[in-house]
């Protein structure tokens, strides 16, 4: 934790520094004291406030949506092979898609209220969690699931006691990546359309070359991924 803080201190203040001799141009890069002063501004007028809010919860409820939803299907497709089968070059086809493209029509199927935002993170989490707990449910030893039959246990039985502990570490795995989905699904949603959110600030901000708010958009939506990790961490234990 003390080597955490010595590094951070340590950047900012070396980051100050150049800025303050002219080796680094303060309209290129910002400024840590303007930074924090622009930090104290939004805070005290409470739109940073409001922004971290809306950005965290559109990120929070896609991130659950669709890790849950994309899991469970994930899981589920174990139970039925025939199924998995036809629907494997689906889903290794919409997988490959940049999801990120998907975005535009999502604005337009669903407007541009917060609606939008958070199903652009649900619909990426969604396809990530499907992926990452299919492929755990394809990896599950064989050798158990075949000594589960042996002794008279029922599909529902092999899946429960087998299939769904073998791909925890799958599914866990699945969410860390989910965390910074879910948080470009948001903030590409309010770079898109909206007037809200982290992702507004940072595209309004630097249209106007307020690099010192877009950091400060920047640093926020870091807080909101710890955040975020740190739930996934909770889930985990």
């Amino acid at each position: 934790m003390a080597g955490q803080l010595f590094l951070t201190i340590a950047f900012f203040a070396g980051w100050e520094a150049l800025v303050r001799f002219g080796v680094l141009k303060v309209y290129l890069y910002g400024l840590p004291s303007g930074i924090l002063d622009k930090f104290w501004k939004l805070l005290v007028d409470g739109s940073l406030i409001a922004d971290t809010a809306i950005t965290a919860y559109e990120s929070i409820l896609g991130f659950a949506i669709g890790s849950f939803f994309g899991s469970f299907l994930g899981l589920a497709l174990w139970l039925t092979p025939t199924l998995a089968a036809v629907l494997r070059p689906f889903i290794v086809a919409i997988n490959g898609l940049p999801k990120i493209a998907l975005a535009p029509l999502i604005i337009v199927w669903f407007g541009i209220d917060i609606e939008s935002k958070i199903a652009i993170a649900g619909i990426i989490t969604f396809i990530v969690s499907l992926m990452t707990a299919y492929s755990g449910a394809m990896e599950v030893d064989g050798d158990l699931v075949r000594l589960m039959r042996s002794l008279g246990a029922s599909p529902r039985q092999t899946f429960f006691k087998v299939v769904v502990p073998s791909t925890v570490p799958w599914i866990v795995s699945g969410l860390r990546l989910n965390v910074g989905f879910a948080l470009i699904g948001a903030v590409v949603g309010e770079y898109i359309a909206a007037k809200k959110g982290l992702g507004y600030l940072v595209y309004y901000s630097g249209t106007l070359y307020d690099l010192n708010a877009v950091w400060v958009g920047l640093f926020m939506l870091m807080a909101v991924a710890l955040a975020l990790d740190y739930l996934v961490t909770l889930i985990e234990r």
